[in-house]
């Protein structure tokens, strides 16, 4: 039996010769005069005095393998955009596409396999970590009156049904031993999770299996708060979270990240999770070149961080995508001008900075670790884990402008 365009019933061979041709169409085809919510857009769930607004994002994906990104673990990311305005994050390239694809209507396609920058990752070019949730039949939104580096830090995308989501889709098989991360483009644990616990969630999901290797990477001392579930996932599954901090100078982080929570809160943070049996470490990202890669502010950093109980210590330096760069480079002429022009040909037709200048600053590291008795291997091999891919292959920029930047 089938059903024909204006609703009647056909049975007999006809009607099962058509399912047998249609058995492997689209369903949208099946439905040619009715377009999926054609009257909706993405609600807007709550709005800030200051002019944040947070719109639900509805999603039938929510997990990014090791293949669609190029890296060795897999990823998830409860939201897309981030209030605490750092001046250098790289994610804007995320939630730039992520609202031009909503806006033109592009809403239709499965995303997983066709972002900007898939052809690049398959040549051997740049590889970028990407928020790659399925947009397929979801409502739009209407273009962004505010440039794409405003609208990141104003305009929050809240994956509502993100934890039933992934308790539907995931398959611990298919993970194949590697590493689940949480927040790999904008944190979990920003402004927004205070109210929507969408993180959170996501933990209590993951209490369900056992012997997954987890992690978390964060700016926010708000991950305390989920303490007690941070400590009965570990007695199921190997955690680690990682605090993200890029200076212990309060002022800089301040002019660097507009609204993120002050070192001292971080390293707190640091402090209680050790000190409650939590396998955490910082990591000191990222190490931007002429302002925060001095001997004496790493060393401060990195002495904060054995006291507050951290078991590793990992470094990397600024990369700028094209989105971050409309963003950091303004902010650069602003503040350091006298290191605008170098970064600007330095950062000149890729994103990230050059071998020599990325060695220099590991032996920095190392010596650093090593002095405030950090196990240098263990700092490596959590490198090796959080990077996920193959060193790159650099020789665009001169060694000697690396000496003045370093």
């Amino acid at each position: 039996m089938r059903v024909t365009a204006g609703g009647k019933r056909v049975g007999g061979k006809a009607g099962k010769q058509e399912q047998l041709e249609h058995q492997g169409a689209p369903q949208i085809d099946l439905l040619p005069s009715l377009p999926a919510y054609p009257l909706t857009r993405l609600p807007i769930l709550d709005q800030r005095t200051r002019g944040t607004k947070f719109i639900g994002l509805p999603v039938s994906s929510v997990l990014n393998s090791a293949a669609s990104t190029g890296m060795n673990f897999w990823s998830i990311n409860p939201y897309v955009g981030c209030e605490f305005g750092c001046t250098y994050c790289y994610a804007r390239d995320t939630h730039k596409w992520t609202m031009e694809r909503r806006g033109s209507g592009a809403a239709g396609q499965r995303d997983s396999d066709s972002t900007p920058n898939a052809s690049k990752r398959q040549n051997g070019g740049t590889r970028r970590e990407n928020d790659r949730t399925e947009l397929s039949l979801l409502p739009s939104f209407p273009p962004s009156p505010l440039p794409p580096e405003e609208a990141f830090e104003k305009e929050i995308l809240v994956k509502t049904d993100v934890a039933e989501v992934l308790a539907r889709t995931l398959n611990p098989a298919r993970l194949a031993g590697r590493p689940l991360v949480i927040g790999t483009a904008t944190d979990p644990y920003q402004p927004a999770e205070r109210q929507f616990r969408l993180t959170r969630r996501i933990l209590e999901v993951l209490r369900s299996y056992q012997g997954l290797s987890i992690e978390i990477i964060t700016k926010s001392s708000l991950v305390t708060r989920d303490l007690d579930l941070l400590q009965a996932l570990s007695t199921r599954h190997e955690v680690t979270v990682n605090i993200s901090l890029a200076t212990a100078d309060a002022r800089l982080a301040r002019l660097l990240e507009l609204r993120s929570p002050v070192p001292a809160a971080r390293l707190r943070a640091l402090r209680r999770l050790t000190g409650n049996g939590i396998y955490a470490g910082l990591i000191v990202a990222p190490i931007i070149p002429g302002v925060t890669d001095d001997w004496a502010g790493l060393a401060r950093l990195i002495e904060a961080a054995k006291e507050a109980g951290a078991r590793y210590v990992v470094g990397s330096a600024l990369r700028l995508g094209p989105a971050a760069r409309h963003r950091f480079l303004p902010f650069l002429t602003r503040e350091f001008p006298a290191l605008a022009e170098r970064y600007r040909r330095h950062y000149a037709g890729k994103d990230y900075v050059s071998q020599s200048y990325q060695d220099a600053l590991n032996r920095r590291l190392r010596l650093l670790k090593q002095t405030y008795g950090f196990s240098v291997e263990e700092s490596r091999r959590r490198r090796r884990q959080l990077e996920g891919r193959a060193p790159r292959k650099d020789n665009m920029a001169h060694s000697g402008e690396q000496a003045v930047l370093l």
